[in-house]
């Protein structure tokens, strides 16, 4: 992606990730995921500590959830979909790029 970065969080495998503006725009858009708006700082809590589950058909995505108390409506918990990538570096190393898709709030009881 070369989107500008909108910030960047390390979880706690030791992997940044990092959130595009464009990414960021799209998760709050009318009619995707508004309620997100106010919830930044929770989101970024999601990459660093949440639990962290890969998908069993795309092994590059990875689902982080984390349960917060203070989330819109019923919500218990924000998800946050990641895709751990590789870019080439300057002399042709393979880099890390890892990336949130989207996020959303949801009611797990």
């Amino acid at each position: 992606m070369t989107a500008s970065i909108r910030w960047t969080v390390r979880d706690h495998y030791g992997n940044d990730i990092y959130l595009t503006h464009e990414r960021w725009e799209h998760i709050v858009e009318p009619i995707n995921h508004p309620e997100m708006s106010d919830f930044e700082g929770h989101l970024k809590e999601t990459i660093r500590s949440g639990m962290r589950k890969q998908d069993t058909l795309n092994p590059q995505k990875y689902r982080h959830v984390k349960q917060f108390d203070d989330l819109a409506e019923d919500n218990t918990h924000i998800i946050a979909i990641v895709l751990f990538r590789f870019r080439e570096g300057k002399v042709g190393e393979p880099v890390a790029n890892n990336y949130i898709v989207t996020a959303y709030q949801k009611e797990i009881g």
